[in-house]
């Protein structure tokens, strides 16, 4: 028997569209004489639909599009994931589409409602197991949820095939968990589904702050016995794979038979380092984000800095390099490094490049308030004001010449509040909102492995604003790596301030970092979308008051 894997990138909301992708990957399945086509969670509407959900047309639409499948492809059992109604109630389903009708529908029992997930605000539980059987075999179907949580696996009784389809976020150590966490559970002997194949099905795609990887694969376990991925499709990539039950290994087809010996093949992630998969992650994520968006022109704001730079190359990976105008905005503090560095950097992406010089701005902004400030040392307000000037400048550019502007701040910058609000903050998207500032330069080391694109003196020298004199940000900052680790012990390990310490940290620098994250809330509230690709995100992953007085940093 031939089963044909969807691992596709639906757009939310995008009903026809995504009609015409699901009838584009049944046309490959049938072409290839497949008998069972399966596509993700929600594959008919995207992934999440929001609110979108509360339209009661929409759900009317999601149906009419099933319908049609099935009557397109009588001779193809489709299980596609779509939202149901039912009797005043709203499902998370996947239905089973044979012989030009809905032979079958299955509801999630498992609704998560942590992180990223608020299912449980729109979706009521399904309560029921389903079994379908094709050509002799038995099949055990389940969604996303419903394979991690005690509960719907246990229930199942003996199948030869557990399906589960799925929508789950992409994170660095994401699919490295997925297998762990599979590892431990199919090892209880007293779950049916450990003497199954279990097909594990995920989309692939960009949507505003959640990046999903596909990653799909075939898992065996027998009789408590961890046998591992017989077969693995490519992260961030759509990808139509089809799977026989019965070839034997020589074939050159994936394949899984009775025997359930492993297939000997490479795990993608040893193919690619974690931080290439990272890249394409982060470029898909751009990619998706414009395209969907119908958004052509890029413009990003060059400081001659690791983060823009690193912006700048995932940028000329997502969308034609003529459409993208990086920016340089010098100022009497920008070093001639920084200008040198930049130009060497745009000509070898071969991108669009601009000098915008600043001084003048600036000397009518000190004249304006020169009366109002007369007195005053100068200050941070003083530097906002360049920061702001630059802004102003690059969403001129996008205003006119119908584009958005890539932000260029990192997660540890984000985190600390070492960022000018409407000012190096201004921007449609933030590629890395999530990416700590080590990984950043991780990432540039990445990039640099084959071809030195970013300029050696971006990677080496001291991370500064050059806002001021001099300037670098560990003049009021602690060492980014320090910072990252905090970071990563308070905000994703939910470690207290004492634990923290006792791991070695200095006192007066937990604090203060931890400090500054909490105060800078209100910043984050304002900052532009960005992906999700750390364990826990700021936005919907961490979500606390601006307005609160719990002061854990005192």
């Amino acid at each position: 028997m031939k089963i044909s894997l969807a691992q596709i990138n639906p757009t939310v909301g995008d009903v026809q569209s995504n009609l015409k992708l699901i009838v584009k990957h049944a046309k490959i399945a049938q072409k290839s004489n497949a008998e069972i086509l399966i596509t993700p969670e929600l594959s008919i509407c995207g992934y999440p639909p929001e609110d979108l959900l509360l339209n009661k047309t929409f759900i009317q639409d999601c149906d009419k599009s099933l319908i049609k499948i099935a009557k397109k492809f009588p001779k193809l059992k489709i299980i596609v994931g779509h939202p149901r109604s039912s009797k005043g109630m709203l499902f998370n389903s996947a239905s089973i589409l044979y012989k030009g009708k809905i032979e079958a529908t299955y509801d999630k029992q498992i609704l998560p409602n942590y992180g990223v997930f608020d299912e449980k605000r729109y979706f009521n539980a399904g309560n029921k197991n389903l079994i379908f059987s094709h050509k002799g075999k038995k099949f055990g179907l389940l969604i996303c949820e419903d394979l991690w949580v005690k509960g719907p696996a246990e229930k199942l009784p003996i199948v030869d095939y557990t399906i589960c389809i799925n929508a789950s976020p992409y994170d660095i150590n994401k699919h490295k968990s997925r297998i762990s966490e599979l590892n431990k559970r199919f090892m209880y002997k007293k779950l049916s589904f450990n003497r199954s194949t279990l097909i594990y099905l995920n989309l692939v795609g960009g949507q505003d702050d959640l990046l999903f990887d596909g990653g799909s694969f075939i898992y065996k376990t027998k009789f408590g016995k961890v046998i591992g991925v017989l077969d693995q499709l490519e992260q961030f990539k759509s990808i139509n794979k089809i799977i026989d039950t019965k070839l034997p290994k020589h074939s050159g087809v994936a394949m899984f038979n009775s025997s359930f010996h492993a297939m000997k093949i490479e795990h993608p992630n040893k193919i690619k380092s974690q931080i290439k998969v990272l890249i394409d992650g982060l470029i898909l994520a751009l990619k998706d984000y414009l395209s969907k968006n119908s958004i052509k022109n890029v413009f990003i704001g060059l400081s001659g800095g690791i983060d823009s730079a690193v912006v700048l190359y995932i940028a000329s990976q997502a969308c034609k390099k003529e459409n993208i105008t990086a920016v340089m905005m010098p100022s009497k503090f920008t070093s001639k490094a920084s200008l040198k560095d930049a130009k060497a950097l745009t000509e070898k992406l071969g991108v669009v490049y601009k000098i915008n010089a600043i001084g003048s701005l600036m000397s009518s902004f000190d004249k304006s308030l020169s009366k109002d400030f007369k007195g005053l040392k100068k200050d941070t307000t003083e530097e906002n004001i360049q920061a702001r000037i630059r802004g102003v400048l690059l969403m001129a550019f996008a205003n006119k010449f119908n584009g958005i502007v890539l932000a260029t701040s990192n997660k540890s910058e984000v985190a600390v509040g070492y960022s000018t609000l409407y000012g190096d903050m201004v921007g449609g998207f933030s590629v890395l909102k999530d990416v700590p500032k080590t990984l950043v330069y991780k990432i540039a080391d990445e990039i640099n492995d084959t071809n030195q694109i970013i300029p050696k003196r971006i990677l080496t020298r001291a991370p500064s604003a050059e806002l001021s004199e001099n300037q670098t940000d560990q003049d009021s900052l602690p060492e980014y790596k320090v910072i990252d680790e905090i970071i990563d012990l308070y905000v994703e390990k939910n470690k207290s301030i004492k634990m923290i310490i006792k791991e070695g940290y200095s006192a007066q620098v937990v604090r203060k970092v931890i400090k500054l994250i909490h105060i800078n809330e209100f910043k984050r509230r304002q900052a532009a979308p960005g992906p999700k690709v750390t364990g826990k995100a700021f936005g919907k992953d961490r979500r606390y008051p601006i307005t609160n007085r719990y002061q854990p940093f005192k």
